[in-house]
Formats: C-alpha cells, sequence, structure tokens
C-alpha cells in the first residue's frame, strides 16, 4: 500500500473517531437536558395556565 495513501486514511480513521465521541457527548447532553426541562414542566404543571 501507498505511504501517503496509508497516512491519509490514518488521518481519516483518527477524524471519525474524533467525530464519533463528539457526537456521543453532544447527544447525551441534548438527551439530560431534555429530561431535566421535561421534568420540570410535569413538576409546574399545576401552575401553569393553557
Amino acid at each position: 500500500m501507498d505511504e501517503k495513501l496509508y497516512k491519509k486514511l490514518k488521518s481519516v480513521g483518527a477524524w471519525n473517531l474524533v467525530c464519533g465521541i463528539l457526537s456521543i457527548v453532544v447527544g447525551l447532553t441534548t438527551g439530560i437536558l431534555l429530561i431535566v426541562s421535561g421534568g420540570r414542566l410535569l413538576s409546574h404543571k399545576s401552575e401553569t395556565l393553557f
């Protein structure tokens, strides 16, 4: 295998790993924020006027 191609694939693999980790962190953070906001809405349901 050509050395330039190997280095390119290695950097692409590392970038994919970083993007995957960032996606997991962002997804977990968004999920936690949605759960917290949903809990707050349910706890204040009696005070909310529709």
